[in-house]
């Protein structure tokens, strides 16, 4: 199951507090470390090298972007969400520049919150699920291009609890798979829950993107296994 190591940075004990419950919802997160300033932001990032970096701006010692460039520098595989009361389009500017996954104002509801990390998530899931890439993965990461474009303006359109990455996700395990795979072993490789491993699978069978057969086991218990149509 994917594991998202997670450090919070944030000078306001209490308001680090509210973003670790909010993350607490995630099982596949876990928060690793909080920092109150910038030197131990870094002190905290080279210790546990987490994968994710929720970032504030407004810190005692140093601002989160003027940060920036020694993360890069010196940790260049973490991920960054700026999580921050700085309204100047200054440092929007600079967060995006180094490259950061999102950008938070403050103060956040915890809807929104939940939602910039279910889609970091849900990217991270992706990443993990393919060796080889071709331009509709990468357009599909990106969310830009033609083909995602495509996607979204002229493809159908996909029913509530469904979404486009984990979909994708799905199929490219399918399409992994010679044998079929059942709802539990689908749940497994895309670390999520069978329920909703099933309903992604229930959703192919009906655009007839995948097909199911029920088969018998040694203990002759009916198994319901998912086959990705050519």
């Amino acid at each position: 199951m994917l594991k998202i190591r997670v450090v919070i940075a944030e000078d306001d004990f209490r308001v680090a507090d509210i973003h670790e419950k909010f993350l607490q919802n995630f099982d596949e997160i876990e928060v690793v470390g909080k920092a109150v300033n910038a030197k131990k932001t870094l002190r905290i990032l080279e210790q546990k090298s987490p994968d994710l970096l929720l970032l504030d701006v407004y810190m005692p010692d140093q601002l989160g972007t003027d940060l920036l460039p020694d993360i890069r520098q010196k940790f260049p595989n973490v991920d960054i969400i700026m999580i921050t009361a700085a309204t100047e389009k200054e440092q929007l500017e600079k967060s995006l520049h180094y490259g950061v996954e999102n950008y938070l104002i403050k103060p956040v509801e915890m809807k929104r919150f939940n939602q910039v990390i279910e889609e970091y998530l849900k990217k991270a899931h992706l990443m993990q699920s393919k060796q080889e890439i071709d331009q509709d993965f990468v357009d599909l990461i990106l969310k830009k291009g033609s083909s995602a474009s495509e996607t979204k303006n002229s493809g159908p359109v996909l029913p509530k609890g469904v979404d486009e990455i984990t979909l994708t996700k799905v199929i490219e395990v399918l399409k992994a798979s010679d044998i079929g795979l059942s709802a539990e072993q689908v749940s497994v490789q895309i670390g999520a829950s069978r329920t909703t491993a099933r309903r992604y699978l229930e959703y192919l069978i009906s655009v007839k993107k995948c097909k199911a057969e029920v088969v018998y086991g040694v203990v002759g218990r009916p198994e319901r296994r998912y086959y990705k149509i050519p």
